[in-house]
């Protein structure tokens, strides 16, 4: 008889194990994990408030979520990984969970469901160090995710060599194993005889997951068979698809009890005829009379068995007969006791149900006459309306425009005031204030002053690449001594005006240059000192910007309009770039501080008196 182990944790396995031994196999319940349930924090519980999608991971994640009774999205989708875990589920909170037909961490992430969650808060209901996988991968998926512990698993406290050593001894061949943590408790501390016992065993598992990691312990991948899940179930089926091969290997090899008769040597003797025949003839008397005397007395002793049997047999007869009669009356007996007390439970059970009808009945009517006050109270509070909250809603209103500027939250309270007026009569003109005043802070549109910033940016970082202007001045001429003294005495005349000449040159010299291009008349400190003026210009509209100073920033940059106008070649891309863009942000809408009164205000004043 095959000897199966059932290592679940205490209180899960019994139907298993029943199953199993109605099928012809030997179960045995050994529990090497123990659950104990947490108590999360109110911050860690705070997600399932506003979740999109709950995953249990096992069932013992839902018993163990159902104790600290949280607050509940009703609206959520719930997911189970098992069967076991859906069914909890549905027996805990009455909805039905989502099941993979794979019933594994990738089973579950292949649901359509889950596949585009990105945006959505999904909390993960599990044990410390769980499922890491489906964690993973939904983040992965861009979904908001919050792991919610409430149970861990650890191994019961005993010497975990006494369990491979007491299972080899009664013999076991198969091991149940539902969680890695099994796996853990059961491989760690061993010796290598053990180890090696342990091997051999065959192991049924829960998932793909289990399998894998238990084959990191050595254990051949022949020796391991999964299961269709963690369920009753699935594991049955599993053991018992498995069950016609081993029954098949634990045959013992018969061999063939027929042997071939040896044949006898001849013998080279020969006697003497007369001798041989005489012999012969005695030994063929004496064996048959003892033959026939056998038979006499193996014929006489079975009939005298057979008479001795028979007389036995009808003696205990006799006694199993009044037996069975003295049992007959005593269950006689028995059984009228048991009508006598099906009755008076019959009758108690007609009473409790009177009982039971009649409270029913007064609960019905008291519930009845509670509904009722409530609908006639909920139908007075309907019918008047309370001026103080549509004041404090104006009010809302009117901070939100005048204190923090904020158009759109300022429309969004006028929305919900109009939305409580619409319920009441009498109050049109307010309603029609309201729409036009929502109508005006719709139609102011934000400054994109973050735009507006990058552009300023932009030209900031340009500045840099700006060419400057380039003047062009002729190249002084060769100089022409036309001054020069003759050595002629008789051109005294002429060397005197050539010495004037020469004595008015030291004074004003005219030089003439032909063609070539030069550097600007600036020097590079002063091109230095107009590149920063221009970047403190776009620096000082950045900060006008940001603190919502219109004037200072058309101011600052007009002058830096006007400095790449005046010192920058006009035709060189950089410049038109530069210029363009400061055009653009001269152009800019900056209506900081719009005036908006809302005419509302002085309405729901009137009405309110």
């Amino acid at each position: 008889m095959t000897h199966i182990l059932i290592t679940r944790p205490e209180g899960k396995g019994a139907a298993l194990a029943q199953q199993l031994e109605q099928a012809g196999y030997q179960a045995s319940l050994f529990p090497v994990l123990k659950i104990s349930y947490l108590t999360p924090s109110s911050t860690e519980l705070s997600p399932l408030i506003n979740a999109d999608k709950i995953i249990f991971i096992s069932q013992d994640a839902v018993t163990a979520l159902a104790q600290l009774k949280p607050t509940i999205n009703t609206k959520a989708q719930y997911y189970a990984v098992g069967q076991q875990t859906a069914d909890t589920v549905y027996e805990v909170f009455g909805v039905r969970a989502a099941l993979p037909k794979q019933h594994d961490s990738e089973g579950l992430l292949a649901l359509k469901s889950l596949a585009e969650v990105e945006g959505s808060n999904i909390v993960l209901v599990k044990g410390q160090a769980g499922r890491p996988d489906i964690a993973k991968t939904l983040k992965e998926r861009g979904a908001f995710l919050n792991n919610c512990v409430v149970y861990k698993r650890e191994p019961i406290s005993a010497e975990k060599t006494n369990w491979t050593d007491h299972w080899q001894s009664l013999k076991v061949q198969g091991i149940v194993i539902t969680s890695n943590a099994a796996v853990d408790a059961i491989f760690n501390n061993l010796t290598e005889q053990q180890l090696q016992w342990l091997q051999q065993c065959r192991f049924y598992v829960a998932s793909e997951r289990i399998a894998a990691y238990l084959q990191q312990q050595q254990v051949s991948s022949a020796n391991i068979h999964i299961a269709a899940g963690a369920s009753d179930t699935a594991m049955f089926s599993c053991i018992k698809q498995q069950g016609s091969k081993m029954s098949e290997q634990s045959k013992p090899v018969t061999a063939d009890n027929k042997t071939p008769a040896k044949t006898a040597a001849p013998s080279n003797k020969k006697e003497p005829a007369h001798a041989t025949g005489t012999t012969n003839k005695k030994q063929k008397i004496s064996k048959i009379a003892v033959l026939a005397l056998v038979i006499s007395l193996i014929v006489a002793c079975g009939v005298g068995y057979e008479f001795y049997q028979k007389l036995n047999a009808g003696k205990a007869q006799n006694v199993a007969v009044n037996e069975l009669k003295e049992e007959n009356a005593l269950l006689s007996q028995e059984l009228q006791a048991l009508k006598s007390a099906q009755s008076n439970l019959q009758q108690a059970l007609f009473n409790s149900e009177q009982k039971v009808a009649a409270a029913l009945n007064e609960s019905a009517e008291s519930n009845q006459q509670q509904l009722k006050a409530a609908l006639q109270q909920a139908q007075q509070q309907g019918a008047s309306l309370n001026p103080q909250e549509v004041t404090s809603l104006q009010r809302m209103a009117e901070f939100k425009l005048w204190a923090e500027k904020d158009y759109q939250g300022a429309s969004a309270v006028l929305k919900r005031l109009d939305a409580l007026l619409s319920e009441h009569p009498g109050t049109v003109a307010v309603r029609q204030a309201i729409t036009q005043d929502i109508q005006t802070l719709d139609s102011l549109k934000p400054i994109p002053t973050e735009a507006i910033y990058l552009k300023l940016n932009s030209v900031l970082s340009n500045i840099d690449n700006l060419a400057f202007n380039a003047v062009n001045i002729p190249q002084e001429a060769t100089e022409i001594e036309k001054n020069a003294l003759s050595e002629d005495v008789s051109d005294w005349q002429q060397n005197l005006s050539n010495s004037w000449n020469k004595l008015v040159d030291s004074f004003i010299t005219i030089r003439q240059h032909e063609g070539v291009a030069i550097e600007p008349l600036l020097t590079d400190q002063e091109r230095h000192l107009i590149n920063q003026r221009i970047k403190l210009n776009v620096t000082q509209a950045q900060d006008a910007l940001m603190s919502k100073q219109a004037s200072i920033y058309f101011s600052a940059i007009s002058e830096a309009k006007r400095l790449v106008n005046e010192y920058f070649k006009q035709d060189d891309e950089a410049t038109k770039v530069v210029i363009n863009a400061l055009t653009s942000l001269e152009k800019e809408p900056l209506n900081f501080n719009p005036e908006v009164n809302l005419q509302s205000t002085q309405q729901v004043k009137e009405w309110a008196q």
